[in-house]
């Protein structure tokens, strides 16, 4: 079987962003007017009074202490609380595809590859702008590239998922080269109005270049080794805007991120533990053989739950970096991020986990080992 390798990665990272402290004095500043507006109504017991966000909260549920958004304004004004930004025309390039664009790039330099290499461009994350034309067909517009490309979602698992059916492209003989990039635009799909979620996430772009070992000329690529996908049916965390809404009475609430997060953790962490110690026993490695565990970065204690449960102890930081702190939740890139900033320094041969879990429930997990 052909080996297949990441040959090189990229990031786009928005240069506004948004502070706990910031976040916090926004969301508290709104909750003071809602319930000085709607004190006879909560004194009658119609209507819940809304209590006050603070710092300590959000990173002791979370982890996160900041996040980068593309567009600031509105977010943090009590009286709008969302991304403002005019819609652009078709002319011009949405921002996903403007952000995928520049990720791209930095990817396609560290592989060593031009737009010529690239036949085939996948474009996953977990909300698209727009369902057709695919994004990806844009960027590979833009990029001059050739061959075939598309667009999917799995969630959070996007990437990874997208990783695994490059592989089997290039497998299957219907691609060389695979650019798979992951544009992150979620701070419009936040309820910043909501107590529970108006911290998680922010904006970010990442890339990765997936081709055959015997073709890399990359000196810092990595082999996949084994690859292992499983999707389960949960409730638990939905977004629910699609392009049937215009027919339907409005809801307010429809186009935002929700989840139960005490279910999440609860029922999502024993399959994504099944799945990443199933494929690291089908490849023979064991947690003593481990570098690295890139995970998906939603949720501090997630991330070190799962590595406890991976390597039978308490993970070193740099056994399992965190880039949640200073990104947020950057669903489907998350993992990536990870990867490309902390994949240095280690010796051919190591091994390393990527792995995404999220919405579906889904789960993606790459087994790597350095070239």
């Amino acid at each position: 079987m052909k080996n297949v390798v990441i040959s090189g990665s990229g990031l786009f990272t928005p240069e506004e962003t948004i502070s706990n402290e910031e976040l916090v004095a926004s969301y508290n500043q709104y909750v003071d007017n809602f319930n000085t507006e709607h004190a006879d109504a909560i004194s009658a017991g119609a209507v819940d009074k809304l209590e006050h966000s603070s710092c300590e909260f959000i990173e002791k549920a979370s982890g996160i202490k900041s996040r980068h958004v593309l567009y600031k304004k509105g977010i943090l004004d009590p009286a709008i609380m969302q991304p403002v930004f005019e819609r652009r025309s078709e002319e011009q390039m949405p921002e996903m595809v403007e952000m995928a664009l520049s990720a791209a790039k930095e990817a396609m330099a560290q592989a060593g590859k031009t737009a010529a290499d690239i036949d085939l461009i996948i474009c996953a994350a977990s909300n698209m702008q727009r369902p057709y034309p695919a994004l990806s067909i844009e960027l590979q517009h833009h990029l001059g590239a050739h061959g075939y490309a598309f667009d999917m979602n799995v969630a959070c698992s996007s990437a990874t998922f997208a990783v695994s059916n490059a592989v089997n492209a290039i497998r299957g003989g219907t691609a060389r080269v695979v650019l798979v990039v992951n544009p992150e635009f979620a701070s419009p799909q936040v309820n910043y109005r909501s107590r529970d979620s108006h911290f998680i996430f922010g904006d970010v772009c990442t890339a990765t270049i997936i081709e055959a070992e015997d073709t890399c000329s990359s000196d810092n690529a990595w082999r996949i080794k084994g690859m292992r996908l499983k999707t389960e049916f949960s409730n638990n965390i939905r977004c629910d805007v699609g392009y049937t809404e215009h027919c339907l009475a409005p809801d307010p609430l429809v186009p935002f991120f929700k989840q139960q997060g005490r279910k999440v953790f609860k029922e999502l962490l024993p399959i994504v533990a099944d799945v990443i110690l199933t494929e690291m026993a089908a490849q023979q490695v064991g947690p003593e053989q481990l570098k690295r565990l890139w995970l998906h970065q939603a949720n501090i204690n997630m991330n070190i739950f799962a590595a406890k449960k991976i390597l039978g102890r308490d993970p070193l930081p740099e056994e399992a970096p965190l880039v949640l702190d200073s990104y947020a939740n950057t669903a489907s890139a998350g993992s990536v991020i990870a990867f490309h900033k902390y994949k240095q320094g280690l010796q051919s041969g190591d091994h390393a986990i990527l792995c995404s879990f999220g919405a579906g429930y889904s789960v993606g997990c790459l087994v790597l080992q350095k070239c």
